[in-house]
């Protein structure tokens, strides 16, 4: 492993958990509109491990968040998932309306040996987020054996994650694996040159993963709102584009820090720019690095694709994350789907591919591209960000442990 402490974990393949009951932290943190699954990326990332547990005649008992309620708030229910689920897997899947309690325990009592027991919401409780013992003690009661699936959370210190660990038997599930596999790769030994695309708005949240990968990488390429504090720290006119203010000096050190490395940082060499962020707004293409006054960046510019698809064509490890622009809307989405059809079709030369978080899956969608087209599609943008900085992850600290 890539972080500090050197973790021993073992793995599904390898426990004896033949007819046990299972206890699954997964990552169904997913889009739902009207009760309808907007983007069902993360629960067919657990299938491989739900059916390998089935052929076990297991019985397994989901556990999972679905965004930031605050309380029992109906339209964070994970009801939706659960037929959803079943569709996938082809087994029964029952629901329970709350993840402790009698009602709970009904449920899980009453499903059979290659059926599936989904939990309401973890954060409807507080306690998930706090992780309170009680709370962890009364998750772990719903089976005999803990498997960790939802490589998402890992970076938080919550009940079902660091707690629950402390009271089972435990190991990582096959996605948990594949995303150690992938960024161990990655940051460990990559095939070269090993090119690095970070985009996104804020400057603040990929500081220290820049500083990290200025250690790795040959090539940095920073996109998105981001790069326009960057272009401010070389005293470019950015216009009225975003600009992290109090963020500029450290851009500056990241600059001063890949130069001293040797490494190659490419900032947009134009922008596709408007004078309001609408999505019928009049775009123009700039001439340069420079945007004019009134003028707000909202993409990377004809240029600035070509220069950075070049990188990818000829780089051996590519690791994406964060969008080039505002691809929510269609108008300023070009340059992140021309950088996702770039990484598509490196894969198919043989160059390592690996994204990462949530948006950026977004766009591979919005592209038309399936994961399986790409060497490795994330699921947990911030766990694999702060695993590339190389800290702990509280969650696979937690599994070592016992």
């Amino acid at each position: 492993m890539s972080g500090k402490t050197i973790l021993k974990l073992a793995k599904v393949q390898d426990s004896s958990i033949k007819g046990r009951n299972i206890v699954m932290r997964v990552d169904y943190n997913v889009p739902i509109d009207k009760g309808i699954i907007v983007d069902d990326t993360r629960i067919k990332a657990s299938l491989k491990t739900l059916k390998y547990l089935l052929d076990l005649k297991c019985k397994v008992t989901l556990i999972s968040h679905l965004g930031r309620p605050k309380g029992h708030e109906p339209k964070y229910s994970l009801r939706p998932v659960a037929a959803h689920l079943q569709e996938l897997v082809g087994a029964k899947v029952y629901f329970a309306s709350d993840c402790i309690g009698e009602e709970s325990k009904r449920v899980v009592e009453q499903a059979k040996e290659g059926e599936i027991v989904l939990l309401e919401n973890l954060r409807f409780h507080s306690e998930e987020k706090k992780n309170d013992a009680d709370f962890a003690k009364q998750l772990s009661e719903h089976g005999d054996f803990f498997i960790q699936e939802a490589f998402g959370t890992l970076h938080r210190a919550h009940a079902s994650t660091a707690g629950i660990s402390k009271y089972l038997d435990n190991a990582i599930g096959y996605l948990v694996q594949k995303e150690l596999e992938y960024l161990d790769r990655s940051m460990i030994n990559p095939a070269r040159p090993f090119v690095a695309i970070i985009g996104g708005a804020k400057v603040s949240d990929k500081i220290d993963v820049l500083y990290s990968l200025i250690d790795k990488a040959d090539t940095i390429i920073i996109g998105g709102a981001m790069a326009y504090t960057f272009l401010a720290a070389q005293y470019s006119n950015v216009g009225k584009s975003l600009v992290e203010k109090e963020k500029i000096e450290d851009a500056k050190k990241i600059i001063l820090k890949a130069f001293k490395n040797d490494v190659e940082l490419l900032l947009p060499a134009d922008h596709t720019v408007v004078k309001e962020i609408k999505f019928d707004s009049p775009k123009e293409v700039t001439q340069s690095m420079a945007i004019g006054d009134n003028w707000i960046g909202v993409d990377i510019g004809p240029r600035s694709e070509m220069l950075f698809t070049e990188k990818i064509k000829m780089a051996k490890t590519v690791f994406w994350n964060g969008p080039l622009g505002i691809f929510e809307m269609d108008a300023f989405a070009h340059g992140s789907l021309v950088i996702a059809q770039a990484m598509a079709a490196a894969t198919k030369t043989g160059t390592v591919t690996i994204l990462g978080g949530g948006d950026t899956l977004g766009v591979i969608k919005k592209a038309g591209i399936s994961p399986d087209q790409l060497s490795h599609c994330s699921t947990g943008g911030g766990a694999s960000l702060e695993f590339i900085e190389g800290k702990n992850l509280p969650g696979l600290v937690s599994l070592s442990q016992n």
